[in-house]
């Protein structure tokens, strides 16, 4: 996980009309076209192009990052002088989180500016935010401007957006990726839960069940991949069966909110 969070000039704003989307869709990289969006729309759309000529995947807008950074620029505006964080406001990690983003990766840009192409262009010539915006472990963002003292106030969430699961869909995700291994999973998950919501130890199997040779819990916004001591374990073929239990994250600092799956794999 990682969390960035830097300052310098910018703007932004929003809504874009269907005729000035369709000529955006048709000519990408037209460089008059940013003249007809709105200033947030510009950003949006300035980013992208951007990230299209470094080669990095695009943003695709989230509503609950641009509601997160809408108060935080409503603040800014209010403040008058930038920055990530005022007395008594959340981290970016949690302003996300209570706007209803789930993500592993966040990333913020703040700035002031006469225009949202001079923003972009800020960012762009600025370290620090230029890697967030051209950071190819992010893949959503939302975008917020408020026009205040004769400037824009513009901040800009970068996430890589974590699914909302439920542990059983946790479950059935690690599941599939064990099974590859040629490892059959354990209709029972009890004792994986059980073992899940402990720090440490061997969960006790009930009488006359099997034992567990080998537990490993782990914590992760990523579930597309196992970690590499569990793969190694799967791969000796020392193992016929697992069963997996999912329960509540545990908070660590540093951690903030980002949004992230506790799992217990049992090896038999």
């Amino acid at each position: 996980m990682s969390l960035f969070a830097r300052t310098s000039l910018l703007v932004l704003a929003l809504a874009l009309p269907r005729a000035a989307l369709l000529r955006a869709q048709a000519f990408p990289q037209d460089q008059s076209l940013p003249d007809l969006l709105s200033a947030d729309e510009q950003i949006f759309a300035l980013a992208n192009q951007a990230r299209a000529q470094a080669g990095v995947g695009r943003l695709a807008w989230d509503p609950a990052l641009a509601a997160a950074a809408l108060a935080h620029c409503r603040r800014m505006a209010m403040e008058g002088p930038i920055a990530h964080r005022y007395g008594g406001e959340p981290d970016v990690s949690q302003r996300a989180a209570q706007a209803g983003a789930h993500f592993g990766v966040i990333e913020e840009n703040v700035a002031i500016g006469p225009s949202a192409s001079a923003i972009h262009e800020e960012w762009m010539n600025s370290p620090g935010h230029r890697q967030n915006l051209l950071s190819p472990d992010v893949d959503h963002v939302g975008i917020a401007v408020v026009s205040a003292r004769g400037v824009l106030y513009a901040v800009a969430d970068y996430s890589h957006a974590a699914p909302a699961l439920s542990p059983a869909q946790v479950e059935a995700k690690i599941a599939s990726l064990i099974r590859v291994s040629g490892v059959s999973i354990l209709g029972d998950r009890s004792l994986a839960r059980a073992a899940c919501a402990a720090d440490s130890g061997m969960p006790r199997a009930p009488a006359g069940a099997p034992q567990p040779r080998f537990i490993m819990r782990f914590q992760d916004s990523d579930l597309d991949r196992l970690p590499q001591a569990l793969a190694d374990r799967l791969s000796s073929g020392s193992y016929r069966s697992a069963s997996i239990g999912s329960c509540p994250a545990q908070s660590s600092e540093g951690e903030g909110a980002f949004t992230t799956y506790r799992v217990a794999v049992l090896l038999y």
